[in-house]
């Protein structure tokens, strides 16, 4: 299990931040979304083999449509104001401390 910050907004994974779907999203809403991502992510594994350009633009596309609908790409889905730092480097960012006091919990050495 990745580690996920305290204010449940993004993930860790190899040190870098992503953001969590919308946990405001209805369960069934939420299910629709994952189900249609992982149909556009095969898509995109389909059109990688098959070589056709209009193809993997299209499953691409509907990937990240899926993604701005779970509210992991796109406009933030929390309205304090916070920045996004999607996809920044996490000893980059403001959980740096947070993070650099988990990695020192699990090693024991904190």
């Amino acid at each position: 299990m990745h580690p996920v910050t305290p204010d449940g907004r993004y993930f860790v994974v190899k040190g870098q931040l992503w953001r969590c779907s919308n946990p405001a999203l209805e369960e069934d809403v939420r299910q629709r979304l994952v189900d249609a991502l992982m149909a556009a992510r095969r898509e995109v594994k389909k059109a990688k083999a098959s070589g056709n350009a209009a193809q993997m633009k299209q499953a691409r596309e509907d990937v990240d449509r899926a993604k701005v609908a779970l509210g992991e790409r796109g406009p933030v889905w929390w309205e304090d104001g916070s920045a996004d730092f999607n996809r920044f480097r996490v000893a980059n960012s403001p959980y740096a401390e947070w993070f650099s006091a988990l990695s020192e919990d699990s090693t024991g050495s904190g």
